[in-house]
Order: C-alpha cells, then sequence, then structure tokens
C-alpha cells in the first residue's frame, strides 16, 4: 500500500548541470510556498521516463518537515507577525502530524471544536488519574461517531461554542441512543473542555451550564432457580457451560468470567480469585482483546470459595484440555494455555462468541429471552430472596464484588422482601382487616 500523501504536497523533475532532480513543492503553515529538491543522479537524455517515476516514488516517501508544520518551530530569522492567523485550511491539513503544545493558545482557540476534540484524545492518557484502555478505547469511539460528524458539520470553533450547542447535540442524540450512552458523550466533551479552561484556550467554560442526562434507570431480568437450573442442564460440555456456571453461581462478569484462569483457583483450600478479566473493545476502528490482571475496581478482586460440584467439573475440564494439548501437539494453541474458558484447540472462548450464543440457545429451547448479564442479577436475586434472612445485603455487595454498598442497595434493594414481610406481620398483628 503506498503511503498516504500529504495533499498539498506536488512533485515535478527539473533540470539542472545536465541532470534531472525531483522537487517537491509545498505550502508551509504560514503559506509560504517551498521547494525541496532531491538528486536523481539520472543524465538527461534518454531518463525522463525513469527520473518520473523516481520523483513519484521520492514523493511517496516524502515528508513536511516540522518546522514547516509547526508555528513554534517557525525559525526566527523568517520574522513572522505573530498576530497573523493561520489559514484554517492549511491547519487542519497538517493537525495529525501536530499536538496541541506546539500551537499557540490563540491558534487552538480558533480550531474546529471537532478538530480540537481530536488532538485532544490523546491527552487523556496522560491525566494523573490513569485510565483503563478500555475507556480510551471508548473516548475515541464516542468522538469517531457522533460527537466529531456533528460538530465538523456545524463548523463551530472551539472559542465560538455555546452551551446551547453542546445541549442541541444531546438533544439530537436523545432521539436515537439511551441516556446513559449520551452521558458518556458528556464524559469526553467536560473532559476537553476542562482542559481548555485550565490551558486558557477558552475564557469560559460552556459544560458549566449544560444540563447532562439523567441515567437511565435499570430494570433486571432475573430468572428462578428452576430455569437456572434448565439452563446449566442445557450447557454441560458445551462452550457456554462455564460462563454460565460462574455467571448464575458467583455473579461473574462476561469479563471476568472469560478471564478465569488455572492459577487462581486453589483446588487444596477449595478457593479461587476473581483478579483477571478479557474485555473485547474497538481500537483504531477493529475489536480487540484486552487481557488485564486488575478488574474493575479493587472491590472486584475478591476471593470466593468453591463450590464442590463445580470443583470437580473444573477438574474434568483440565483433564480433557490437557488431553487436548497433548493430542493436537504443535497444532494446539498455547497463547491461552492458562485460561479456562478455550476450545479444543486452545482458542479462548471470546466476550462477543458468549453474549451471541447465550441470546440463540435460549431462542432455540424457547426459554424466557434475558442478557448474559442478567446471569449475575439472577445470582443476586436468589440469594436475597432464598437466603430466608441469613444473607444481606452487604453480603450481596462482597459476593458480587460492588465497589460499594449503595451501588448495591441502589440495584437490588427492590428485591430484598425480607425486611418487608416481616413488617407485614407485624402490622397485620396489629390490625384486624
Amino acid at each position: 500500500m503506498e503511503k498516504e500523501q500529504y495533499i498539498d504536497v506536488k512533485n515535478y523533475i527539473r533540470e539542472k548541470r545536465g541532470l534531472y532532480y525531483a522537487v517537491m513543492v509545498y505550502t508551509n503553515v504560514r503559506g509560504k510556498r517551498k521547494e525541496k529538491w532531491f538528486p536523481t543522479k539520472l543524465p538527461v537524455k534518454g531518463n525522463k521516463t525513469k527520473a518520473d517515476a523516481m520523483s513519484r516514488q521520492i514523493l511517496r516517501e516524502f515528508e513536511i518537515p516540522r518546522e514547516d508544520l509547526c508555528y513554534h518551530e517557525i525559525k526566527e530569522d523568517t520574522a513572522i507577525d505573530e498576530t497573523q492567523p493561520i489559514e484554517p485550511q492549511l491547519l487542519s491539513a497538517v493537525l495529525d502530524k501536530i499536538t496541541l503544545s506546539e500551537l499557540s493558545a490563540e491558534q487552538v482557540s480558533n480550531l474546529l471544536f471537532a478538530d480540537y476534540l481530536k488532538m485532544y484524545l490523546p491527552l487523556t492518557k496522560k491525566r494523573k488519574k490513569r485510565i483503563e484502555e478500555t475507556t480510551y478505547s471508548s473516548y475515541c469511539e464516542s468522538v469517531k461517531n457522533p460527537i466529531e460528524p456533528y460538530f465538523r458539520k456545524k463548523k463551530i470553533r472551539l472559542k465560538d461554542l455555546t452551551a446551547k450547542d453542546i445541549q442541541d447535540f444531546y438533544d439530537v442524540q436523545l432521539d436515537r441512543v439511551k441516556p446513559n450512552t449520551v452521558i458518556h458523550y458528556h464524559a469526553i466533551i467536560r473532559l476537553s473542555l476542562c482542559y481548555a479552561r485550565k490551558m486558557g484556550y477558552i475564557k469560559e467554560n460552556p459544560i458549566e451550564e449544560v444540563e447532562k442526562p439523567e441515567k437511565n434507570k435499570f430494570v433486571g431480568n432475573y430468572y428462578s432457580a428452576e430455569e437456572v437450573n434448565t439452563l446449566i442442564e442445557l450447557t454441560k460440555g458445551s462452550k457456554l457451560e462455564i460462563a454460565v456456571l460462574f455467571a448464575s453461581f458467583y455473579g461473574l462478569r462476561r469479563s471476568e468470567c472469560v478471564g478465569l484462569r488455572w492459577s487462581a483457583f486453589d483446588f487444596d483450600n477449595n478457593i479461587f480469585y476473581v483478579n483477571h478479566a478479557v474485555i473485547s473493545t474497538r481500537v483504531d476502528g477493529k475489536n480487540t482483546l484486552i487481557a488485564k490482571n486488575n478488574t474493575k475496581t479493587v472491590a472486584t478482586m475478591r476471593t470466593m470459595p468453591l463450590s464442590s460440584e463445580i470443583k470437580n467439573r473444573l477438574l474434568e475440564l483440565k483433564q480433557s484440555q490437557d488431553d487436548n494439548k497433548k493430542g493436537l501437539k504443535r497444532a494446539y494453541n498455547n497463547k491461552w494455555l492458562d485460561y479456562i474458558m478455550v476450545d479444543e484447540s486452545g482458542n479462548l472462548i471470546k466476550p462477543d462468541y458468549i453474549t451471541y450464543s447465550f441470546h440463540k440457545l435460549l431462542k432455540d429451547n424457547n426459554m424466557r429471552s434475558i442478557r448474559f448479564h442478567d446471569l449475575r442479577h439472577t445470582c443476586a436475586s436468589l440469594l436475597l430472596n432464598k437466603g430466608k434472612g441469613r444473607v444481606t445485603m452487604k453480603d450481596i455487595q462482597e459476593w458480587l464484588g460492588h465497589s460499594d454498598y449503595k451501588t448495591t442497595a441502589n440495584i437490588y434493594a427492590h428485591l430484598d422482601l425480607s425486611s418487608k414481610r416481616i413488617s407485614l406481620e407485624t402490622l397485620s398483628a396489629l390490625i384486624d382487616i
């Protein structure tokens, strides 16, 4: 594939002292015409075709010098008037090659907000509070679509952006996606504008006057114990078996199920550790697997007791995987050797496969449709309603690995019927209906 060329570079061949030269012609950041000459060492006579081909090859490899791209790297002896604005079209053409720090505050403030957002994105990785690769990927996807296209079409500059512009964007998006998705858009827009205010690119931060959408209230679906037992029976021996077992019994997230590793299991003491996750995300427009040793928060890295039934099933699975590895020899994929959720060839069972196959399984067997993540909520529901007062909301928090008690209470308070039944019994004894 040929290297992508800067749109304003033109190539020519010129004669000088009986030899051909390849000449690259372009316009620098201040609008000044520049030429770069490259000797081909080809005599003029009979070599025009070769010289032309060599000139095109040089064009493919040519990069504009940074001093011609960046305001701060233009030499002092050029006597630049700092009040002179950069040609907007020219600046847009070189934005992918420079950073915000290479522009003056005035130049940044004159950027289209769409361009500013793209240039700001890499800076989110340099914030004091470290962000996950998946979070950064989410920011990039949000900017790529729909934030950047929307504001580029509006042609709004950073310095001219108003609260109404942002609010209008939210209103348009709320007609097509849920409030939680718009809240994700709000996050990256807010970060970029707070940075712009801090660096002096804008005098006032319009995001402070914007009403962020309220989260859409979560209402989960739950399976009964009978439905869970049916589901487990249907998945025995399949690629979904381990995921379904650990999601419904331990409330593990999809990424935590895929991240289960043999090294995290202590079969002698009948415990295992939830300390790893495999996440499917989009990086540079491509689906990518990210394996990480730390899960969402410190609370999610938890130690769990291992049921004897699940222990026995895991030991059987381990023997089966060892047999597959021995039988396939070099054809076995050793990349995921420590992972529990692999197929017969050692390939990791991906998170997206779980989602798709789970939905298909329910449909094929005429079972009530729920999301795979709802097995986690089912686990909490069964603990609360079948625990007969012995399992508290605090126990649920620790079992599921929520970072704080409030999260658990907000999601599952409506399921905690034990205290309400006591209240009902008390009132029934006092009031004669």
